[in-house]
C-alpha cells in the first residue's frame, strides 16, 4: 500500500448510533505507551451531531521505543467503542498525516475546546501541522475519498437507509469543501462556518442520489482549477525528527 493509498484507506466516517452518555476515556489506564494529544473528532467537532450522535475522539499515542525494536511489536492503532476511540501510535500518525489523510490530520487542526489531553509532544505535533502538508496528497485523499463516496451513493445499495445516504452526502460535501480550503490556503476549518447547508444537501441526495453528480462535477472543476498554496512535497525532515524526539523522549517507556 502506498502512502496516498493509506491516506485514503483509513479515513473513517462516524456513524450515527443511539448512546446514552458521552464516556471520557481513562487516559491514564491507556496502555502501551502514553497517550500525547487526544480530541474530539467527527460530527460534533464539525457542527453536525444530532440527538442520537455518538462522540467520536482521535488520539495520538507514544509506544515505548525499547518495545519497538523486538521480535514482537506493539499495535500502531488502538479502536475502541463505548466509548468511539481511535488513537494512532507517532509514527503512524505522522505517515497518515504526510498522506494528507484527512481524518488523522484533522487531529492537528482542531478548535483548542475540543482537545481533551495535550502535552508538550503533542503541541509539537499540531506546530508541525503544515510541514505534514503537500498539494498532491491533499488533493488525492480528499478528493479521492470524496469520490469514493460519490461512488457509494450512487452504487443504490438496497440496505442504505435514507439516514445513512445523507449522512454520507454531508460527509462528501465536507471533504470537497475542506479539501479545497486545505488545497488553496494551507489551512483548514474543522468546524463548519453553516452546517445547515450540508444537512440539506443530504437530505436532498438522500432524496434523489443522482442530485450527487453535479457537486461531484463541480468539485473536481474547483480543484482542477485551483492554485494550490502548499509545497509539492512535504517537510519529511521536520517530521522525522519530531517521531525521533518521540523516540528519545520515550525510550525506556
Amino acid at each position: 500500500m502506498t502512502q496516498s493509498d493509506e491516506a485514503i484507506a483509513d479515513v473513517e466516517v462516524d456513524v450515527d448510533v443511539d448512546v446514552d452518555v458521552d464516556t471520557k476515556p481513562d487516559f491514564d489506564a491507556f496502555e502501551p505507551g502514553t497517550v500525547l494529544l487526544s480530541g474530539i473528532i467527527g460530527s460534533t467537532a464539525y457542527g453536525l451531531s444530532g440527538p442520537g450522535s455518538d462522540v467520536d475522539r482521535l488520539g495520538l499515542f507514544a509506544a515505548p521505543t525499547l518495545s519497538l525494536l523486538g521480535l514482537q511489536t506493539p499495535r500502531e492503532s488502538h479502536v475502541t467503542s463505548k466509548p468511539d476511540v481511535t488513537f494512532h501510535e507517532a509514527a503512524k500518525l505522522a505517515r497518515l498525516a504526510l498522506g494528507g489523510n484527512p481524518t488523522a490530520s484533522e487531529l492537528l487542526w482542531l478548535p483548542d475546546d475540543l482537545y481533551e489531553r495535550r502535552t508538550p509532544l503533542g503541541d509539537e505535533a499540531i506546530a508541525l501541522r503544515t510541514a505534514f502538508l503537500s498539494a498532491p496528497r491533499v488533493h488525492d485523499a480528499y478528493l479521492g475519498y470524496a469520490t469514493q463516496q460519490f461512488r457509494k451513493l450512487l452504487s443504490r445499495d438496497p440496505s442504505a437507509t435514507h439516514r445513512k445516504i445523507a449522512k454520507h452526502a454531508r460527509h462528501l460535501m465536507r471533504l470537497v469543501d475542506q479539501g479545497h480550503e486545505l488545497y488553496t490556503t494551507g489551512h483548514v476549518t474543522v468546524r463548519l462556518a453553516d452546517p445547515e447547508r450540508y444537512r440539506t444537501f443530504g437530505e436532498r441526495v438522500a432524496a434523489d442520489p443522482e442530485a450527487v453528480r453535479p457537486f461531484m462535477a463541480e468539485a473536481e472543476e474547483r480543484f482542477a482549477s485551483a492554485r494550490s498554496a502548499l509545497p509539492a512535497e512535504p517537510d519529511t525532515a521536520a517530521a522525522q525528527d519530531w517521531v525521533l524526539r518521540v523516540r528519545k523522549a520515550f525510550w525506556v517507556g
